[in-house]
């Protein structure tokens, strides 16, 4: 079965994880199934089990305090237009700046109560309406967010010095009650903080909105009427499979397809990481919002909309970026308790000063309220998303695509590297030396007929180099049915008179050979082909780097012991075994797993059983549909073998960064609450430092976006 397409939305509004939890709990009590909330980016991902309409979905969402945007707002606030969350801060910064002036302009009218009450409240009533729904709906659910703090501070002072101008009245002096530019500051320099953090956020997902820029919004089709041709510009959503384009230098090419007539030079650097330009000749292969920097052609579209290549990979790094590594289950677990304990603290210290210390009713408030705006649960949410947007962002602009954030996590950790042969250690492009006839039934044309006809139904990457060397030379197929492939043994077929043809390995085809592979015709061997492979030149280099990062090195291949032997000689890796099967490969990768988390290199569909049975499966983009599924790190560049490195660099970085992020988060909350506490910080202050807490963490995540990690 496949797998329930998901919807996504876009919601303003959230500031913490238990912001998250809180919408993701609400949309699960409605029947929503594999729902996944990221408070940092806005996105909330579910899958429509019972077929909710969209509208019901949004009034959930918004009965919680929370604003979903659609496609319009969207594309507003991309456009420079101020968002929701920028129209709430410059609101309150209206009236909060002649609010806090009072306490250094010598106004006399900016003193007196009404004055301070008139202009604070605008501001307290937008803080209830943006907070206190949130707060409200939060503690409901059983949940408490960060909104829950901000609402009691804020409202707090506002009540204090509403009593303190109700007194004055009564001809008491209010001087001392009054706080009201407290109040109004707590809520401006949050929403500031909100601001400041959903600006950041932007720059931790710039690889996304890159990506996206590649997608082309129209193409030149060509349009046959009899003997006569037109080419109109029409909507990329308007093309379909098998549609004639027109393609010109300069243009990105619309869409996925095959190169008809012509020749161009290919720039795909976006999204291999590939910085020479590729030439394509007809019947090649061409990625869709790649760009033509030579040449004028015409190509047959072969992929549209959600199925092309670009496609793909946006929908793997936005599912990459929403992956939670498990050590952000630290942060949840902190989270989940967070609010009711500073709430609890809060309390302590009020009665702590009032009671025990003999403080003003004044000062003990000031105090409680300061140990509530001071705390920063969003720091700790923010800790692990915004560390693996950039990372795993980084990566894909390298052409390098992770998994998500688990996936950074564990090949962050491995302690043992697996590669396999054919098509990953060396390049996977045979030469034929010879073809070697063992008996008289057949002649050399004839087992090249034979041999060519079966490889076109392969997908081993040495049955593409054979069909390709074998059409050079002009060989032609022969209709074949019937055909199987086997995994990690060959491939058989019959022909229209019923003989049986098998070609594979010497292990399945004969006891012992020299020759690369065999044929066999009606069980009976017929001939022996020799290939030579090419050893990648830079795989000394990059096996040397995992063992410096001390890794240990395995090579497993199918190949013969002699030629497994040369490549492990040649690579100088740890260790190496020789003519494995698929199976017999599953069984190795479990012996070296009980050494340590284990990562795998492979290209081909008979090592995908490995690559899903090792921790970290890598695969390259050369690879079969089914061993990229297998495969948790996709490389485009099958050119390059460093960027096996590459991406353990960034995954290495990317942990680290992490685990900086929930120290700075855990360490600002274990210093600032007790100093607030203790009566150091002024309720201000203290929401001044809760406003720059996250922008912090935000910060040192995007230093991992240009951070040398050598």
């Amino acid at each position: 079965c496949t797998m329930a397409e998901q919807d996504e939305l876009k919601v303003e509004g959230m500031t913490c994880a238990n912001c998250a939890m809180g919408v993701r709990k609400r949309l699960e009590k409605i029947g929503l199934e594999g729902v996944d909330v990221n408070f940092s980016t806005g996105e909330v991902h579910y899958t429509n089990i019972p077929k909710l309409e969209t509208e019901k979905i949004s009034r959930e969402i918004e009965d919680l305090g929370y604003a979903v945007i659609d496609g319009a707002e969207n594309e507003q606030n991309k456009n420079g237009t101020l968002s929701k969350i920028e129209k709430k801060f410059y609101f309150s910064l209206l009236f909060t700046i002649p609010l806090f002036a009072h306490m250094f302009l010598p106004f006399a009218f900016l003193h007196n109560p009404w004055v301070q009450l008139a202009l604070s409240i605008p501001v307290v009533v937008l803080g209830f309406m943006h907070f206190g729904k949130s707060a409200f709906h939060s503690v409901k659910n059983g949940v408490p967010n960060m909104d829950v703090l901000i609402f009691i501070g804020s409202m707090s002072a506002f009540v204090y010095s509403l009593i303190g101008t109700l007194q004055y009245m009564g001809g008491a002096e209010a001087a001392g009650y009054l706080f009201y530019e407290t109040a109004a500051t707590i809520i401006s320099l949050v929403l500031l903080g909100n601001v400041l953090e959903h600006r950041s956020v932007k720059q931790t997902t710039t690889a996304i909105a890159e990506l996206n820029e590649l997608q082309v919004e129209t193409a030149d089709l060509v349009i046959q009427n009899g003997a006569e041709e037109e080419i109109k510009e029409v909507k990329i959503e308007e093309l379909r499979m098998s549609d004639i384009v027109q393609l010109k230098e300069g243009d990105r090419i619309p869409a996925d397809g095959k190169l008809r007539s012509g020749k161009l030079f290919v720039d795909q650097a976006m999204l291999t990481g590939e910085a020479e330009l590729i030439e394509k000749n007809k019947g090649d292969k061409l990625i869709g919002g790649t760009i033509i920097k030579e040449g004028n052609a015409r190509m047959m579209v072969t992929a549209v909309g959600k199925e092309t290549t670009l496609a793909k990979i946006i929908n793997l790094v936005k599912k990459a970026q929403t992956e939670k590594p498990d050590i952000q289950r630290l942060g949840d677990r902190v989270s989940a308790v967070f609010v009711p304990v500073v709430v609890g603290i809060s309390l302590l210290t009020f009665l702590a000063w009032y009671f025990a210390l003999g403080a003003s009713l004044q000062q003990s408030l000031m105090t409680a309220i300061a140990v509530l705006v001071i705390s920063c649960p969003c720091a700790m949410g923010l800790a692990t998303p915004t560390a693996v947007m950039v990372g795993v962002g980084r990566a894909a602009k390298q052409g390098i695509l992770i998994k998500g954030g688990a996936t950074v996590e564990v090949f962050a950790k491995i302690k043992q590297l697996v590669f396999d042969k054919t098509g990953t250690l060396t390049t996977g492009n045979f030469q034929l030396q010879k073809v070697e006839l063992l008996s008289d039934e057949m002649d050399e044309e004839e087992v090249k007929k034979v041999i060519y006809s079966l490889e076109q139904f392969s997908s081993h990457p040495l049955a593409k180099s054979i069909s390709g060397l074998l059409k050079q030379e002009g060989v032609k197929s022969m209709p074949l049915l019937e055909q199987k492939e086997l995994k990690g043994k060959g491939i058989q077929a019959k022909d229209m008179e019923g003989n049986l043809y098998q070609l594979g390995s010497p292990k399945w085809l004969t006891k012992d050979g020299e020759a690369k592979f065999y044929l066999t015709k009606n069980e009976k061997l017929v001939a022996g082909i020799f290939m030579e492979d090419q050893l990648r030149p830079d795989a000394p280099e990059m096996i040397k780097a995992f063992k410096e990062s001390g890794i240990k090195t395995y090579l497993l291949s199918g190949d013969k012991q002699a030629k497994t032997k040369e490549v492990a000689d040649f690579t100088a890796v740890d260790e190496f075994k020789a003519e494995q099967l698929p199976d017999e490969k599953l069984a190795e990768i479990e012996k070296i797993q009980k050494g340590g988390l284990t990562a795998m290199v492979g290209d081909g569909i008979n090592d995908a059983p490995a690559l899903s049975k090792a921790d970290v499966g890598i695969s390259l983009s050369g690879a079969t549909q089914i061993a990229i599924q297998s495969a948790q790190v996709i490389l485009l560049n099958a050119k390059s073998l460093n960027d096996v490195y590459k991406a353990f660099k960034v995954s290495e970085h990317t942990l680290l960064t992490i685990k900086q992020n929930l120290f700075w988060a855990l360490a600002y909350n274990v210093v600032a609450i007790p100093l607030a506490a203790f009566g150091y910080l002024d309720p201000m202050l203290a929401a001044f430092s809760m406003a720059f807490s996250d922008v912090v963490v935000i910060g040192n995540s995007i230093r991992l976006k240009h951070k040398k990690l050598d």
